[in-house]
């Protein structure tokens, strides 16, 4: 079962918001797409509960995106990863060479999937919920890890076996750092008032774009 720190801080909901647009099709699924058309390497972020009208989350599409970024708003972690499947086929179909995932809350389970069947090239997890040990060792891809000090759905000690899994499989990157002082979901559910959050949510932000510019090519 989910824990209630799914749904804590819950966003303002802007259908409208960001630089981006929203497209009712793109591989068959609603998205929203941010950035240059004809780039060589794409990103696809799968949300949290709240979807991608959340205006932080559309903040890091629209900051992340020199590729092109999709995230998608569903329930059922096994739907989604089918319905990823032909997103990324139509990033590739466009041009894309290279396409990474970043996961955050329930999205990180559907981004660690699309890692164990080798349909991305690089993944992000931030503060995943319902990753296991075993998600983890049949990852496919270079995989970073983005977790909190607290958060009972992926805890410190969780995220240092994850960690564990990572550096004893060879000839695969991996970056796991554990953010202090913060709660699960804090990248994307920050109070922007909150200047210790919001350097928080910029720092994570910033070690997802640096993990793609080095992993997709």
């Amino acid at each position: 079962m989910a824990s209630p720190q799914c749904c804590a801080n819950p966003p303002t909901l802007n259908p409208a918001g960001g630089e981006g647009k929203v497209v009712d099709s793109f591989g068959g699924i609603r998205a929203y797409v941010s950035g240059a058309v004809d780039s060589k390497a794409a990103v696809v972020l799968v949300s949290d509960i709240y979807g991608f009208e959340a205006p932080n989350l559309r903040k890091i599409a629209d900051k992340v995106a020199s590729p092109i970024q999709v995230w998608l708003k569903e329930h059922d972690t096994e739907k989604a990863f089918e319905e990823a499947k032909p997103v990324i086929a139509a990033l590739k179909e466009q041009g894309a060479s290279s396409v990474g995932a970043a996961g955050y809350c329930w999205g990180a389970k559907v981004v660690v999937q699309l890692a164990k069947a080798h349909e991305i090239q690089a993944g992000v997890l931030c503060h995943p919920s319902f990753v296991t040990v075993d998600d983890v060792k049949e990852a496919k891809c270079p995989i970073a890890i983005l977790g909190a000090e607290i958060d009972r759905m992926s805890p410190p000690e969780l995220v240092k076996q994850f960690e564990q899994v990572l550096s004893s499989k060879s000839g695969i990157g991996y970056f796991v750092k554990i953010f202090p002082g913060v709660e699960h979901g804090w990248t994307v559910r920050y109070k922007n008032d909150d200047a210790a959050a919001v350097k928080s949510a910029e720092e994570a932000l910033a070690d997802t774009t640096d993990w793609f510019n080095k992993n997709l090519k």
